[in-house]
């Protein structure tokens, strides 16, 4: 009985599959799965995401009291940094909305109170997070290109888009 596949194209074979599947988890390294918290405690200030029985209607709660403006939706505080003076949390929002399933804001929580940015992102879950001196970072595939990347910084007052290959 002669084998189905001869012993070169098994070996050829086997080489695809090892390198597909090396490739399948470079992917996945590469945009690795968010963290996902309901609370955070900070000497600033707590933020917590209030449950409710309807799926999008969860609240965001800064000390007890609902974040304004106001922040509802599938809700998740995703990453936090801590400086010395301010710690600072990326909340992940979905409402729902299918064409665009996912969005962030930061809130930064400080001696003086709280300030929380504009909604962002590309519409994606797959997000890198990183902070320097005095800017939050987040990066996320465009929307539009998968083979660009949107890159969104926040200094504390203003959001912004810078898309690269």
């Amino acid at each position: 009985m002669r084998p189905f596949f001869s012993a070169r194209l098994q070996f050829w074979l086997a080489g695809f599959l090892l390198l597909w599947c090396l490739g399948v988890q470079a992917t996945q390294a590469d945009w690795p799965l968010a963290p996902s918290h309901l609370d955070l405690v900070t000497p600033y200030g707590d933020l917590h995401v209030k449950p409710s029985e309807y799926i999008y209607e969860s609240k965001l709660l800064i000390n007890n009291d609902e974040a304004d403006p106001q922040v509802e939706g599938i809700l998740n505080i995703t990453y936090a940094f801590a400086t010395s003076q301010a710690h600072a949390a990326l909340i992940s929002i979905s409402d729902g909305n299918s064409r665009c399933p996912i969005a962030y804001r930061w809130v930064i929580l400080d001696k003086k109170g709280y300030k929380m940015s504009p909604a962002f992102g590309s519409c994606s879950p797959q997000i890198k997070v990183s902070s320097t001196h005095h800017t939050l970072v987040v990066k996320t595939p465009n929307s539009e290109d998968p083979n660009k990347i949107d890159t969104y910084s926040y200094d504390g007052k203003t959001v912004k888009r810078r898309t690269q290959r």
